[in-house]
C-alpha cells in the first residue's frame, strides 16, 4: 500500500517548485507585502458620523481614499469583521453602521492609515 501513496505524493511533487529554485528574497510573503505596498493610501481619510437620510440611523462615513475599489473593498471587509458591523464601499467611500469613530480610528491607524475624526 506504501507505492499508491508515494505516488501521488511525487506526482503533487513535480507539480511544486522546489524550495531550493526559489529565490529567497521574493517569498509569497514578501510579494503580498510589495502588492500591499503599492496600493497604501496616500494622504489621511476623515472620518465622520452621519444619519441625513438614513432616518435617524447613525452611520461612520470614511471618506479619502485614494485607492481602487477592489483594495477599498478590501479595507472595509477587514473594517466590518474586525469590528462585528455591517457597512459597505463605494465611490472611495465606506460606510459602517453604527457610531464607530474611535474603533474605526484605532483599526485605520493600526493599517497604517493616517485618519483624523470630524
Amino acid at each position: 500500500m506504501a507505492a499508491p501513496e508515494s505516488d501521488w505524493l511525487d506526482a503533487l511533487r513535480s507539480l511544486m517548485p522546489d524550495a531550493s529554485d526559489a529565490d529567497p528574497e521574493t517569498t509569497a510573503a514578501e510579494q503580498e507585502s510589495t502588492d500591499s505596498q503599492e496600493q497604501k493610501q496616500k494622504g489621511r481619510v476623515d472620518i465622520m458620523l452621519d444619519k441625513k437620510g438614513r432616518h435617524g440611523k447613525l452611520a461612520t462615513i470614511i471618506a479619502g481614499f485614494d485607492v481602487d475599489d477592489n483594495h477599498l473593498a478590501s479595507i472595509a471587509s477587514k473594517i466590518k469583521s474586525r469590528l462585528g458591523c455591517g457597512g459597505s464601499a463605494r465611490g472611495g467611500e465606506i460606510l459602517i453602521q453604527g457610531d464607530r469613530r474611535k474603533d474605526v480610528a484605532a483599526l485605520l491607524s493600526s493599517m497604517n492609515i493616517k485618519n483624523r475624526i470630524i
